[in-house]
């Protein structure tokens, strides 16, 4: 096992743990004392689906969501640390997500100047063309460099239309 995949796994643990004593110190203030005498399928839903809703608010809100951090991983390959690169500034993070690798595009795919469906559009990549991260990441949003027409530029786009060369 790699050492990204153990410290993404006890990052995952540590946010899950902190989610579960979360939720037991909210539950014991905002529900009856009696749900709580003996376990029944009540405690048992309100303890497993806040230690989850939790655990996944406070994964999104360190920036480490358990299945973008597998993704970003898997996607990684041999790719070294990321490289800083122009783009959203304040809102990027730099992440390993599988710089240098071509990703073919799934469907046809708008390339943003930031990472939101509210920039503004530079142009669209066609479906099937070759497209590589620069390593910059925001979320489900990618940085990506794509040749369209002999015109190349770099943008966001969503990682969501993206597909590992050859799948």
């Amino acid at each position: 096992m790699h050492t990204v995949s153990l410290v993404n796994l006890a990052s995952s643990a540590a946010i899950y743990l902190a989610a579960l004593a979360l939720t037991l110190l909210i539950a014991a203030y905002c529900t009856p004392r009696h749900w709580w005498r003996r376990l029944n399928l009540r405690a048992l839903a309100v303890t497993l689906g806040g230690t989850l809703l939790l655990g996944h608010l406070l994964a999104g809100w360190t920036g480490l969501t358990p299945a973008l951090a597998a993704r970003a991983e898997s996607v990684a390959g041999a790719a070294a640390g990321a490289g800083a690169g122009a783009g959203d500034g304040a809102n990027a993070r730099a992440d390993r997500t599988g710089a240098l690798q071509a990703f073919s595009v799934h469907r046809d795919l708008n390339l943003r100047l930031a990472a939101s469906v509210d920039a503004p559009r530079m142009l669209t990549v066609p479906a099937g063309a070759l497209v590589t991260p620069t390593g910059m990441r925001h979320g489900d949003w990618w940085q990506i460099s794509a040749c369209v027409h002999g015109q190349c530029s770099t943008g966001w786009a969503s990682s969501l239309w993206l597909r590992r060369s050859g799948e």
